[in-house]
């Protein structure tokens, strides 16, 4: 009878502890293809990001992983590696600087998100890219100089992208004209680069220009 109450009394707690254990959870997953100029050779990166959540905090989430099956490509994602970003209250995780060992071009097709938290258990979901092969639009270009800047992009929207002295991003401006005065942008005091963000909403395609100096 003894063994019988121990036995009765140990299952709820097991139970419980079962219970407890929650998977994290993939909303939403989304890609855009960004041309990104290094070292004067335009190349190509995969911006992957994902609306993840897990009910113990997102300390709780270990690894993010990127794959391609059909490739046989894998991405690995850890806390130091990715991006996070609060909006609206949500988690976005991601990277936007995916890209292939050898610089070519990305494999386009099925790609599939896994998220790991420490305990082990995965979210999966599965997202299509599917750009261009060849870029709609030359590639933007940005020009700063006296407190000035000029834009030169075919692009149907355009950001600057700025950055601290450490190259650390700090905010995002829309570029409601393509020529101006720096100071009427009003960036944030920490601001001492710019790059252009030019974008395809679209087509789901973007080009980042190296950043330039402000002052």
């Amino acid at each position: 009878m003894k063994d019988k109450f121990l036995l009765y009394s140990v299952f709820p707690l097991l139970f419980l502890a079962a219970c407890n254990r929650t998977e994290p959870e993939i909303s939403y997953a989304v890609t855009r293809l960004v041309y990104a100029r290094e070292n004067g050779v335009v190349k190509e990166r995969l911006s992957f990001f994902i609306l993840a959540s897990d009910e113990d905090g997102i300390e709780n989430l270990d690894e993010l992983y990127v794959r391609h099956d059909r490739e046989g490509l894998r991405w690995r994602l850890s806390e130091r590696d990715w991006i996070a970003l609060q909006q609206d209250g949500k988690l976005w995780l991601g990277s936007r600087g995916i890209a292939m060992i050898d610089e070519e071009p990305l494999p386009r097709g099925l790609y599939r998100a896994v998220l790991v938290n420490k305990a082990g258990e995965e979210a999966v979901r599965s997202v299509s890219f599917d750009p261009p092969v060849e870029p709609r639009f030359p590639f933007p270009s940005l020009v700063i100089a006296d407190g000035t800047y000029v834009i030169d992009s075919k692009y149907p929207a355009n950001y600057f992208i700025a950055y601290n002295e450490q190259g650390d991003y700090v905010q995002t401006i829309q570029a409601s004209a393509l020529r101006g005065a720096i100071a009427d942008l009003k960036f944030n005091a920490a601001v001492k680069s710019v790059a252009l963000w030019a974008e395809d909403q679209l087509y789901a395609t973007s080009a980042l220009t190296d950043a330039q100096p402000v002052n």
